[in-house]
């Protein structure tokens, strides 16, 4: 028998698996790099989209927010000036009734009082006078009470001053009311 020697056959066919398997190996390491690096690319593009949303919602929440002080100045502003609207508004409904008052105090004031100083407060009253007798005084109370533009009326001080003429000296508080508001209250109930 003929001695063929397959060996060289043998390694010329391991080198050339171990070459095709050395290409292999470097074709999937390409190919997993290619993949790695499309991958790397993708999601560093869905970032920088991202970014870009984010800043964009910013920009827009700033907008926003802006716009947002803007409408809390105007509502302050808005409230500022229905406050004025009311302060003129009420100056306007209480211009005649000073009118009122005293055409009252003339009304109300029987013979024989004589007012010496009128101070309002508000809504209060307070009338000094002098009074021939303290009957004349309980009549002006009475009178005081049955206004429709002043009510609850208290006397404060009475003295009886002696001197040629018997006088009584006298400082009532009253409170300035309105018709309408009694026709109000009145309605309400």
């Amino acid at each position: 028998m003929a001695k063929i020697n397959l060996l060289p056959w043998r390694e010329e066919q391991r080198a050339e698996q171990t070459r095709q398997f050395v290409s292999m190996l470097g074709l999937f390491a390409f190919l997993m790099v290619a993949i790695v690096g499309l991958v790397h690319l993708n999601i560093a593009g869905e970032i920088s989209h991202q970014q870009d949303r984010n800043n964009i919602l910013t920009k827009e929440i700033t907008a926003l927010d802006l716009a947002l002080k803007e409408i809390d100045e105007l509502e302050t502003k808005k409230q500022q000036l229905l406050s004025r609207m009311g302060v003129i508004q009420s100056l306007q409904q209480q211009r005649p009734q000073i009118v009122h008052l005293f055409d009252e105090f003339v009304r109300t004031v029987p013979e024989g009082i004589y007012l010496t100083s009128i101070k309002q407060n508000g809504n209060d009253l307070v009338i000094n006078g002098v009074a021939e007798s303290n009957g004349r005084v309980s009549a002006y109370m009475r009178n005081i009470d049955s206004s429709p533009w002043m009510s609850t009326p208290k006397l404060t001080v009475i003295e009886t001053k002696k001197g040629t003429l018997r006088s009584s000296e006298f400082v009532l508080t009253t409170s300035q009311s309105s018709p309408k508001d009694e026709n109000e209250n009145g309605e309400g109930s």
